[in-house]
């Protein structure tokens, strides 16, 4: 019986081995790509309201194409895994309104506290600590964190619509319904819950092009000079729909490291560190579960080589001008399609460096269209919350302040800090101080310590 010979990417992937073909991991890999490439829209939407650079919009979607390429090839060729990976929704969000326009801190200063803690990441998944701090941390923390950082999106989606809007009297209050950039909004919000409903795949970015459509069709004065009341029509794609990629200049290397290991930047610093690693260790997770690489006693093959590639595309993204780099839970999408390995994630890689020559598609895209996205994803976020343990007080308290914290004080750290701190505190002053890791206590105290410092 002759077998047949088995190609240089079959040997290196191991595709025969996980079940799978060339084919199955290539279509693998544009399904993913399609249903994660709303970041390329939305990241630089977000970003640009906290880097005032010429042409932020278009630079900043370089950068946002190359981090996610990276990643992604880097995840594919030394992990092995079929985990995409691009700049992260929620740390973007953090990056730009609470510690660039709410802290007052330097962007610069900000990408060099992203890069920090991607060195942290890197240097704890190599001596496998990772596995230490996680045990530290509750589900149902974890779980909250999550579910909070898609609150904290949610809110910048409806006010970067114009549905919430700020209000004296109120604090917050519901925009006017005959706004142009409301009514864009609603309308892609239906649309893209619809396509959701449904199980289309890459709903978000077709409720993202359905919207653009609406825009330029309707004349909505949804543009950049627009003014309500008037009709201001996309001005057309004047370079053609593919143009030559635009280097970044004024974002590459622009981090300021020395800034970011100040004392007021520290808590920044481990805020990062501390989202990105329990969103990329819940991701992770649940891909690897998903892709059946998980073993029975819920470890992970490869891990410390998975986590290091997060940390290092984090890195990467931080020295090119963007915020924290980490791994998709869209790469689901893939992985249900029938990818099993590291082409999968290189053929994301390579999608996304095509995109660079499609910028111009860009300009089309008002931030109208992509605030639904924002919405949704934070909408998503919030399925963890059906494992909190709501009926127990010393639960389900904590994990309720992480989440209302965020929004509320629109910022992550303050959520994930009032959520490990009362939980230390209640558990301890219950009677069940036993329940918590004595890791936790360390850094409830640092937390702790931190609010103390700010206040005088």
């Amino acid at each position: 019986m002759t077998t047949t010979p088995r190609s240089g990417l079959d040997r290196y992937f191991g595709i025969s081995e996980h079940g799978s073909t060339v084919r199955r991991e290539l279509r693998a890999g544009l399904t993913t790509f399609l249903t994660m490439s709303y970041i390329l829209f939305v990241n630089p939407q977000t970003l640009s309201l906290a880097i005032p650079v010429d042409n932020a919009f278009v630079q900043l979607l370089m950068v946002t194409a190359i981090a996610a390429a990276f990643g992604s090839l880097m995840m594919g060729l030394v992990a092995k895994y079929p985990f995409a990976q691009a700049p992260g929704m929620g740390l973007n969000a953090f990056f730009a309104f609470s510690v660039v326009l709410g802290q007052k801190i330097p962007w610069q200063t900000a990408l060099g506290a992203v890069f920090i803690s991607g060195l942290l990441f890197v240097l704890l998944s190599v001596i496998g600590a990772r596995q230490a701090i996680v045990r530290a941390i509750p589900n149902s923390l974890k779980f909250a964190i999550t579910a909070g950082i898609g609150a904290f999106l949610a809110f910048i989606g409806l006010k970067n619509a114009g549905i919430v809007i700020s209000n004296p009297a109120t604090f917050v209050s519901l925009g006017k319904f005959s706004s142009a950039p409301v009514l864009i909004a609603v309308a892609g919000l239906i649309i893209t819950a619809v396509l959701l409903a449904r199980r289309v795949k890459a709903a978000i970015l077709w409720g993202i092009l359905a919207s653009t459509v609406l825009a330029i069709i309707t004349r909505a004065p949804v543009y950049p000079g627009a003014k309500e009341g008037t009709f201001a029509p996309f001005a057309g794609f004047t370079n053609g729909l593919i143009a030559a990629p635009v280097w970044p200049a004024d974002l590459v290397f622009k981090l300021d490291l020395g800034g970011a290991l100040g004392l007021g930047v520290l808590g920044v610093v481990f805020t990062f560190f501390f989202v990105d690693f329990f969103d990329a260790t819940g991701t992770l997770t649940g891909l690897a579960q998903k892709s059946g690489y998980l073993s029975e006693t819920g470890d992970l093959p490869r891990a410390r080589r998975a986590f290091a590639m997060d940390g290092l595309a984090a890195m990467f993204g931080a020295l090119m001008g963007t915020s924290t780099t980490t791994a998709y839970i869209e790469s689901a999408s893939g992985i249900e399609e029938g990818g099993r390995t590291g082409l999968t994630a290189v053929t994301v890689g390579v999608l996304f460096l095509l995109a660079m020559f499609l910028w111009p598609l860009a300009g089309a895209i008002p931030a109208a269209a992509t605030a639904p996205a924002l919405i949704l994803v934070g909408a998503l976020m919030f399925d963890g919350l059906r494992h909190v343990h709501w009926d127990d007080a010393s639960d389900g308290i904590p994990a309720f302040l992480a989440v209302i914290a965020m929004p509320l004080t629109y910022s992550i750290a303050n959520g994930v800090s009032f959520g490990v701190i009362s939980y230390v505190a209640i558990k301890a002053l219950s009677g069940r101080a036993r329940d918590v890791h004595p890791a936790l206590y360390i850094v409830a105290a640092l937390l702790l310590a931190r609010y103390i410092w700010l206040a005088e």
